[in-house]
């Protein structure tokens, strides 16, 4: 008998034993690729959003300090607009305001919109409002009025976006920089040459403007998500690690409840190594089906949340293979593999070791 099918044979002759020694990886597996899944899938979605709706170039005013509602010093001023409108590199260029106003005593960021494709509307863009709170609150729909500093306006659609007490009102950036007094919170461009070029050169000619390429986009987006998904992971681990020592111990109850025949196998003729190799290979197909389990768990969860939670956060373009890269699937059944046969290790060391006599001996 080779020590292929004795491994196998150990594992199958202990189902019960075998499944809740593998239960812990599964769990743990399921834990990891589920939260890294999530940290990757949301990485390479919004990667992908920031390609489609971006210019090459994003300027704003090197002192913004604040995302939405700025005011003041975060927005560029009139001589700067006018010097990157006139520069010859640039083209398709859109400009940009936000501002925070108050209706019907509740905080509203109203933001000009020229690229229609960055959110999802139910109705035509134009005038579009938040569901929450204007829908949900204040019964707003398609058709009603709103009064946005003194004007009324016709809405034209609704988006899932906003929450949290605070509403937005997406507007024609024609409407909208009438109503913040033409004040400009960014501008987005193409390019004729490089991008990265282009960057310095409106740095260099403009004062008090910051410029923002895609890849810079990316590198931060990858900064931000690579920081959470390494925490989540570790904490995931720990999970993983329970599993990994459980091997460990049962690995150990095995050997010592085989001690007679480990002094057997020895008897006739199996050698030190290929004992060793044995409770290796029992403990590497723990973790290998252990793992396989858990991602196949995890891709099931993945994919529910895809169906039934993406489309309530705007992201029904999201894919199970974002969530799912390759090197995530073959790291975590790789490293299941790898530990769980570095967990046999010690166990598999001491039955190699057993002396023939007393092993046989053993009762």
């Amino acid at each position: 008998m080779s020590i292929y099918k004795l491994s196998f044979k150990n594992l199958n002759r202990r189902k019960l034993r075998s499944a809740l020694t593998m239960l812990g990886i599964v769990i743990g597996v399921t834990a990891l690729v589920v939260l890294m899944g999530l940290g990757s899938g949301m990485t390479s979605y919004m990667k992908g959003q920031t390609e489609s709706i971006m210019g090459d170039v994003s300027i704003m005013n090197s002192s913004a300090a604040a995302f939405m509602g700025s005011t003041g010093d975060s927005y560029i001023n009139k001589e700067a607009v006018a010097k990157i409108k006139n520069m010859s590199q640039l083209y398709d260029i859109r400009e940009e305001t936000q501002f925070q106003t108050n209706i019907q005593r509740t905080p509203v960021i109203v933001v000009g919109m020229s690229d229609w494709k960055q959110i999802k509307i139910n109705g035509t863009p134009g005038v579009v409002i938040s569901k929450s709170p204007f829908v949900d609150n204040f019964g707003y729909k398609i058709g009603s009025k709103i009064k946005i500093k003194e004007e009324e306006f016709v809405i034209t659609g609704i988006t899932n976006e906003g929450g949290f007490g605070m509403g937005i009102v997406f507007l024609n950036t024609s409407l909208a920089l009438p109503l913040n007094d033409n004040k400009v919170s960014s501008i987005t461009a193409s390019t004729k040459k490089d991008p990265e070029v282009v960057k310095k050169e409106i740095e260099a000619q403009v004062d008090g403007i910051s410029a923002l390429t895609k890849s810079d986009y990316a590198k931060q987006i990858d900064e931000i998500m690579s920081g959470i998904t390494l925490f989540v992971g570790l904490i995931a681990s720990i999970a993983l690690l329970v599993g990994v020592i459980s091997i460990v111990n049962i690995m150990l109850v095995n050997v010592s409840e085989r001690t007679r025949e480990i002094g057997v196998l020895k008897a006739i003729g199996f050698t030190n190594r290929e004992i060793l190799g044995s409770i290796l290979m029992e403990a590497g197909l723990l973790g290998l089906i252990g793992s396989v389990a858990g991602l196949i768990i995890a891709a099931l969860l993945l994919e529910l949340g895809i169906i039934y939670l993406a489309p309530q956060l705007n992201m029904d373009g999201i894919k199970l293979v974002q969530m799912l890269p390759l090197w995530l699937v073959v790291g975590v059944i790789g490293g299941s593999a790898v530990l769980s046969v570095l967990a046999g290790l010690y166990p598999a060391w001491r039955a190699s070791r057993l002396n023939v006599v007393e092993a046989l001996r053993y009762e």
